[in-house]
């Protein structure tokens, strides 16, 4: 009798067991199935699906749909719309013209159970229709009422600070960051933080990818101040800084991030110059995973050409112990299948050193990381730099890339607060020597230009400033972006610490027929692509001349096309223009001006516009059309 009672006992567990396994055969069997979805609605946004439950539903404690562009079976964890009670409902916000895979799912106690997949694309519009029914980003620039880190899944691009992008295998844009927020928010949730995007204009906030300061640090600083005959250290672990991440696919399955761990303290005491910084590596299987990133270890250090004469006063910038100060890094592959790292800031300038493309590691074994009179040449070799023999000059921030037969080499200059602009120069050579749009040779000393960005104002808003530190980036189509922070002036009205507002300014970039990248002046929103005809150019326009001012913004002046080709007010007053449809260039007094749609950031409310950017005479020239 006992052990009849213990079955049934039991029994009631069995059946509870049953209707919840992990065994979604079993829930199918025992608990509910979902019919296969049914689209009743099209629209050029949206999709209206339903479907229907058997089983017991009263155990239902959730249903809807989820959907993917992607994901062939998509789940939970890809876009989900909860079902109303007759399990229907609308996925809105969509991409026109586009296939969408879409499941409908309930929730047992503790399993999902799916139906079959289908497969439902949105109605086409035409790009004029597109252009019409635009509907430009919401997110504010101010985004000071969101700062907080439990409002982080708000952020969007705010909070951005020396990102890096990357293109993953499964279509997301992967962006990571320094370690910096307003407010300090992000010490909450590790470090080198992340987010994601398919639109390039709709960002999820990921959080970080690295939990702590990386095992090997401190024994590794502590092997150096030995070898160097000084004491051993163990800093604060709150006082390491973690700077300038730069991630990229090195091929299917696998993702590299170079990263920079800046070490507290002065080599020995006061009066004497700062501790060194390291750059590390960490790689990845599925950046999806932001806790997939496995730690590599060291990379590389600070190398110095004063042997150990070390003791130099902190505030002799110009005479600074160390060649090459290891943080800023920039990863490349060649055509030919070499990798390079691309690393400096300030001190002697930008070095490239060659790595193994196996390991990730430098290709030559590295040994103290000084000399006398020159740096260890396995640190690397010298790239770029401002000024030749001065060390305190003002460039840093490298990102590299490759296109038709150039390396082109992105630097930001200047302080970072206010008057961070960024250059551009080119090589034929992975080691240089790079040149800008004068040809003049950067590898030796000469100002690089062409300015890419520069602070700046229209005529509405408060403008940007800090613009600099940027990512270059294509989609695959030889469509290429820029992103930097981009930093509110300071002392705006009304908004507490406003220069340490960043905000993450994604931009399109158009190449000059000789080959040199323009940044566009309005930040990326997607708005559609369609052509711009000569009916549209007369008008006012705002005309921004970007040549260098430190720390100052450049301001818009009123430029005036006229109908008949004449231009009656403002820039280049007298001079004509014309317009070459077939490549978009606008020609006003010689110089070509690159044309492209983007959206009006500072109307209200944003809309779409038509925009330029040009080079001519070594300046550069920024516009757009007025609303």
């Amino acid at each position: 009798m006992k052990k009849l009672l213990s079955l049934w006992m039991f029994l009631p567990i069995f059946l509870v067991l049953a209707a919840c396994s992990d065994n979604s055969e079993d829930i199918d069997r025992y608990y509910a199935t979902v019919s296969t979805p049914k689209v009743t609605t099209t629209t050029p946004t949206s999709l209206t699906v339903t479907a229907s439950v058997t089983g017991d539903l009263n155990q239902i404690v959730k249903k809807g749909f989820c959907y993917s562009t992607a994901t062939s079976t998509p789940t939970i964890k890809d876009h989900v719309v909860n079902a109303d009670e007759n399990f229907s409902a609308t996925l809105s916000t969509l991409t026109t013209g586009t296939s969408y895979y879409i499941r409908a799912y309930v929730y047992c106690d503790s399993r999902y159970v799916y139906s079959e997949v289908i497969t439902a694309t949105t109605e086409s519009l035409s790009l004029d229709d597109e252009l019409k029914n635009y509907v430009a980003p919401t997110y504010a620039d101010d985004y000071t009422s969101i700062s907080d880190w439990s409002k982080r899944s708000q952020w969007n691009l705010a909070n951005v600070h020396d990102p890096s992008v990357v293109l993953a295998e499964d279509g997301y844009y992967y962006m990571y960051q320094t370690d910096a927020s307003y407010g300090n928010a992000h010490t909450a949730g590790g470090h080198f933080h992340s987010r994601r995007s398919k639109d390039l204009v709709n960002w999820e906030y990921l959080g970080g990818t690295m939990k702590n300061l990386p095992e090997w640090v401190v024994p590794k600083l502590n092997e150096i101040r030995k070898e160097m005959g000084l004491a051993e250290v163990n800093p604060n672990i709150n006082d390491f800084g973690y700077w300038a991440p730069v991630v990229r696919k090195v091929k299917n399955g696998l993702y590299r991030m170079y990263y920079s761990i800046v070490c507290p303290g002065t080599l020995n005491g006061a009066n004497t110059w700062s501790e060194r910084a390291f750059i590390g590596l960490m790689e990845n299987n599925d950046p999806a995973n932001n806790n997939g990133w496995v730690d590599k270890g060291y990379v590389i250090t600070n190398a110095s050409d004063k042997g150990l004469n070390f003791n130099i006063k902190p505030n002799d910038w110009a005479n600074c112990y160390y060649k090459w100060n290891a943080i800023d890094p920039s990863y490349i592959i060649t055509p030919e299948g070499e990798h390079w790292l691309v690393y400096g800031s300030w001190h002697s300038g930008i070095a490239a050193l060659k790595l193994n493309g196996e390991t990730g590691k430098p290709a030559e074994t590295l040994g103290q990381p000084w000399a006398t009179g020159q740096a260890p040449a396995e640190y690397g070799q010298l790239i770029a730099t401002r000024q030749t023999g001065n060390r305190w000059q003002a460039s840093e921030g490298p990102e590299i890339i490759y296109r038709d037969g150039y390396y082109y080499l992105f630097l930001a200059y200047d302080a970072l607060d206010v008057p961070y602009n960024t250059r551009v120069v080119r090589s034929k050579s992975i080691t240089g020597p790079y040149v800008g749009i004068d040809g003049k040779d950067v590898t030796a000393g000469a100002d690089a230009l062409p300015i890419v960005t520069h602070p700046y104002k229209f005529s509405k808003g408060y403008g940007w400033v800090g613009i600099a530190h940027c990512a270059i980036f294509d989609n695959g189509k030889d469509n290429w972006f820029y992103v930097s922070q981009g930093r509110m002036p300071k002392d705006v009205p009304g908004i507490n610490a406003s220069n340490a507002i960043m905000m993450g300014h994604l931009r399109s970039i158009r190449w000059t027929k000789n080959g040199w990248p323009l940044v566009m002046p309005e930040r990326y929103g997607a708005v559609p692509k369609v052509a711009i005809t000569e009916e549209e150019l007369p008008g006012n326009w705002e005309h921004i001349d970007l040549t260098y001012k430190y720390g100052e913004q450049r301001t818009s002046a009123t430029m005036t096309l006229a109908a008949d080709h004449t231009i009656t007010e403002g820039t280049w007053k007298g001079s004509m223009w014309s317009y070459d449809a077939g490549q978009q260039i606008l020609t006003v007094n010689g110089v070509e001006l690159y044309l492209q749609r983007e959206t009006d950031w500072e109307a209200n409310p944003r809309t779409h516009t038509i925009v330029y950017a040009g080079y001519a005479n070594n300046k550069t020239y920024w516009g757009k059309k007025s609303k």
